[in-house]
């Protein structure tokens, strides 16, 4: 016969248990969760047949496309600022930049990505010949990811030839992607490599959720 203490224990011992489980599957479910959302969003706008233009250029189209010709459903996209933010029509990725963040400093950068996308000190800035260098998302620990900016998120959806728009001191800048590379996390030649043309590089942790690697996605400026 099972005493009181006894049962008290096992009781105490069974709701420990549960109470790990369910703990571990919200640990999992809030770091997945952002990832989750961004690729679902996605693939619905892909099914859908959604494309995304910054609402200038759908303007733009609209007035040249003769009221009875068919359009695809366009969504325009109206950037956070004009000071300094990055638009990304094909991923429906808007979000501010913060300027001349030391990635060196853990604490510095952390801060910043918990804002928006983090401009790596030392880097050219938009229009300039040289490497801009945008990133986004950079947690060494995987529980704490949803904490950061997942704008990023979808970048291995872009392919050569997608625009990425930049917008600074109230400019537009327009990218185009000319190549994508996986690389190691302490791989930081890309960081510091200097560009004879006006580069942009985004970086962003790959695989989406860990911080094994980096994904990085080149893109050269075609107009402005």
């Amino acid at each position: 016969m099972v005493t009181r203490s006894e049962y008290i224990k096992i009781f105490s011992i069974r709701f420990l248990g549960y109470f790990l489980i369910l703990a571990a599957l919200a640990g999992i479910f809030w770091t997945v969760y952002p990832i989750a959302e961004a690729e679902v969003s996605y693939r619905v706008d892909k099914i859908m047949g959604r494309q995304f233009q910054l609402q200038e250029d759908v303007t733009k189209k609209v007035q040249l496309v003769p009221s009875n010709k068919f359009l695809p459903p366009l969504v325009g996209i109206t950037p956070v600022n004009r000071s300094f933010s990055i638009v990304i029509p094909k991923i429906n990725a808007n979000s501010p930049v913060i300027a001349n963040v030391d990635a060196g400093s853990q604490d510095v950068y952390d801060e910043a990505l918990k804002r928006g996308v983090a401009h790596a000190a030392g880097t050219a800035y938009p229009g300039a010949v040289g490497n801009v260098f945008l990133f986004a998302h950079s947690s060494g620990n995987f529980w704490d990811v949803a904490r950061y900016n997942a704008v990023f998120y979808l970048i291995e959806n872009l392919a050569i030839g997608d625009e990425i728009d930049i917008f600074f001191n109230g400019k537009r800048y327009l990218y185009t992607v000319f190549d994508k590379k996986i690389v190691e996390a302490d791989d930081t030649q890309y960081l510091n490599s200097q560009s004879d043309f006006p580069l942009l590089t985004l970086q962003t942790c790959w695989p989406p959720g860990t911080a094994l690697k980096r994904l990085l996605v080149l893109a050269r400026l075609v107009s402005f």
